[in-house]
């Protein structure tokens, strides 16, 4: 495409004596998306970034720059600690159970798939419902079913004789992360599911059946063939949902409100809190870039892993 359009504009965009380089026009072409990317995404997060190394309070006329001190308060905040291990013990849980699910599921359909199955066409639209529903509406669909007295859930847990009395999900610390980490994974599992199924159609399938006709098993051809190649799918599975995971915020607010005594809450919920409800600007600011750069350590993590398996796979 570049070359071509570089061909019909050739002659009038030149550089003194020669015509732009390819590098020139991949670098033109590409500007127009990296000025958004820049003026939507990048600059958000400076100013966040810039704002958190000062003290605002506007309803006190309050706005002086301190430096690193809102950062190193940081770290002798406990309920911003607490607010790390919940939101890290969310993300470890559900990403972890999204992708098992979601790989379990792709399977299913790539199997049907290649059976000449018409079924798995309506499974693919079928698994994409609860990813469809807009997350309010599912955080209070949910919410009722958790629902103490009136809920699915302990009704058909008190039918089987599982429990002897009903349940509170939500208002028990113990349950009531579990419950909002249950809800991400309904809702989820379809999108890193449909992203797998893409990546499994994309493996030769004559590689499954050269290692068949070698007398190897289902569990090794997985072992050795399909999941190596599906790994750097895997990986993009991995970081697109820890990403969400990480600054999780609409699912677990609408269900639990961070409650009870703080036990569900996240760091984009105490950032929030702190911004809005305190009108701590600065410190808000500051919770919300360490919530930003958490993600972006963890995703860095998942690309020097696919790395380096690439490397050790190219030898």
């Amino acid at each position: 495409m570049i070359h071509g359009l570089r061909r019909v504009f050739s002659g009038k965009l030149r550089t003194p004596g020669r015509i732009l380089t390819d590098a020139a026009w991949s670098v033109l072409f590409v500007a127009p998306a990296l000025t958004l990317l820049g003026a939507f995404a990048l600059l958000p997060v400076l100013a966040a970034g810039w704002l958190g190394f000062h003290r605002r309070l506007p309803i006190f006329g309050i706005d002086e720059f301190v430096g690193l001190s809102n950062y190193i308060r940081l770290a002798g905040d406990e309920r911003f600690l607490a607010a790390c291990r919940t939101t890290l013990y969310f993300t470890g849980l559900s990403v972890t159970a999204e992708v098992l699910l979601g790989l379990a599921l792709a399977l299913l359909l790539a199997r049907g798939i290649q059976g000449g199955e018409r079924g798995p066409a309506w499974g693919r639209v079928l698994i994409l419902i609860p990813w469809a529903i807009p997350t309010v509406v599912s955080a209070r669909m949910w919410e009722w079913l958790y629902h103490g007295e009136y809920g699915l859930v302990n009704y058909l847990l008190l039918r089987t004789g599982l429990i002897a009395e009903p349940v509170n999900w939500l208002g028990d610390p113990a349950w009531a992360i579990h419950g909002a980490i249950l809800m991400d994974v309904w809702k989820t599992t379809p999108f890193a599911a449909l992203l797998l199924l893409a990546g499994l159609q994309a493996i030769p399938r004559e590689l499954s059946l050269a290692a068949q006709v070698d007398g190897a098993g289902p569990w090794t051809i997985f072992r050795r063939i399909t999941l190596p190649l599906l790994l750097p799918v895997i990986v993009i599975v991995l970081i697109f949902r820890t990403m969400d995971a990480v600054r999780v915020f609409d699912a677990v607010y609408v269900l639990t409100g961070g409650g009870p005594g703080n036990s569900t809450e996240t760091l984009s919920i105490y950032a929030y809190k702190t911004l809005f409800q305190t009108l701590q600007f600065g410190y808000g600011s500051a919770l919300a870039t360490t919530m930003f750069l958490l993600g972006l350590m963890l995703t860095l993590g998942y690309v020097f892993l696919l790395r380096g398996y690439l490397r050790e796979l190219s030898r």
